[in-house]
């Protein structure tokens, strides 16, 4: 199956709620980064077993581990979970960065170091996430 057949497979699987949300911020992501690489995370490890909610990530990176090896994974991530939808902005060093410049301006989110929470599209302001976003592509490029 291919990644664009996971990703629509999982959008269409979702509640319609969500699904409307999810599909509306994963075309506009498709928009402003339409030549980059596209991930489908199903939340499973090696085994089987859930570990996470399923993710749709956008982009690539090298992500460098603490024995020097590393992994390519994606730059800009979404996900639906229990409360709404969680964006996330991978890779960014200072920890602080997303919260300070966005924290306030985003709208009714919870920012964290790499992850803007929110129950729904409505609730957020588009263009400072869009920012966001290519902030977070730009420091990690």
């Amino acid at each position: 199956m291919t990644t664009h057949q996971q990703i629509k497979n999982y959008l269409t699987s979702l509640p319609e709620t969500k699904r409307s949300d999810m599909e509306a911020l994963h075309e506009r992501i498709l928009k402003l980064f339409p030549k980059y690489k596209l991930w489908f995370l199903d939340g499973k490890d090696g085994k089987g077993k859930v570990v996470s909610n399923p993710n749709i990530g956008y982009g690539l990176m090298k992500i460098k581990y603490a024995d020097g090896k590393t992994k390519d994974f994606y730059q800009i991530g979404i996900s639906a979970n229990t409360t709404g939808i969680s964006v996330y902005v991978m890779g960014i060093q200072d920890k602080k960065y997303l919260y300070e410049k966005f924290g306030k301006t985003i709208g009714k989110a919870s920012v964290t170091s790499y992850c803007i929470k929110f129950k729904t599209l409505e609730d957020i302001h588009m263009d400072q996430l869009e920012a966001a976003l290519q902030d977070g592509i730009k420091l990690t490029s």
